[in-house]
């Protein structure tokens, strides 16, 4: 990303993000809907932090504008030093395109392409990328790279989505409901492929879900109600994804 013409505000060590009341309202007609109300918190470097709470909590809201795809009303967001409350939109747009991953719940997978084509669309792009061979190894894909998304069931085409977020080596990895289009058994192997991706890169993971049994693999729980992180925890240990049950 490039830098902006400011000073870097002061970052802790380690630290990837740092919000300081940050908070969001939208404007629908006569009516103000407060999102966000006065979020703080602090997401380092290699954690896997688990955002928890019901649909309407916040959760999609903080995790659009930490990604750069939404901006806040007021408060502060700084990127490792750098300030992204207020950035124009052309440095929100390299941020984006340079440091942060994102998995949606649905795949968004070019049906035309095949897996090893829809992860160069990326790779392309990119300043440092993986290949694609690379990136769809990491997600245990390796023998379905020449596959259509037709061809691949639900989790493989989660886990190509995957490959195609993290083959740019992003700092940062948005996972928004990854495993909610997904069986049990299925979420989990998505998850695996996350966790690895989290513990062998030390890429910063943040997962945000309705699912309070996925908490256990993070370093850190997020609880957020009504706009607002109500509590915070750090597991002792962290659960593998393949012994997690719900």
């Amino acid at each position: 990303m490039q830098q902006t013409s400011s000073s870097p505000r002061a970052a802790s060590s380690g630290t990837v993000f740092q919000a300081r009341g940050l908070r969001k309202v939208y404007h629908t007609g006569e009516l103000d809907v407060v999102a966000l109300h006065g979020v703080d918190l602090e997401l380092n470097a290699g954690e896997l932090v688990c955002l928890l709470g019901a649909s309407g909590s916040g959760k999609s809201t903080l995790l659009n504008i930490l990604g750069g795809l939404d901006v806040p009303s007021s408060g502060e967001l700084v990127y490792k030093g750098w300030a992204l409350d207020g950035a124009e939109e052309e440095t929100l747009t390299l941020f984006r395109r340079n440091c942060v991953g994102f998995v949606f719940q649905f795949y968004n997978l070019i049906p035309s392409l095949t897996a090893r084509e829809n992860v160069a669309l990326i790779t392309g792009i990119s300043r440092d990328p993986m290949s694609p061979e690379e990136a769809l190894e990491m997600v245990g894909l390796e023998k379905r790279m020449d596959h259509f998304p037709s061809q691949l069931s639900g989790g493989e085409q989660q886990r190509v989505a995957i490959a195609r977020a993290i083959a740019k080596r992003p700092e940062v990895l948005l996972c928004d409901e990854p495993t909610g289009a997904l069986d049990v058994t299925t979420g989990i192997t998505v998850l695996e492929a996350v966790e690895r991706i989290n513990r062998e890169l030390g890429t910063l993971t943040v997962i945000i879900t309705h699912n309070a049994v996925m908490a256990e693999m993070a370093d850190r729980v997020l609880h957020l109600s009504d706009g607002r992180i109500i509590s915070s925890h750090r597991n002792e240990t962290r659960l593998p994804a393949s012994e997690l049950k719900w």
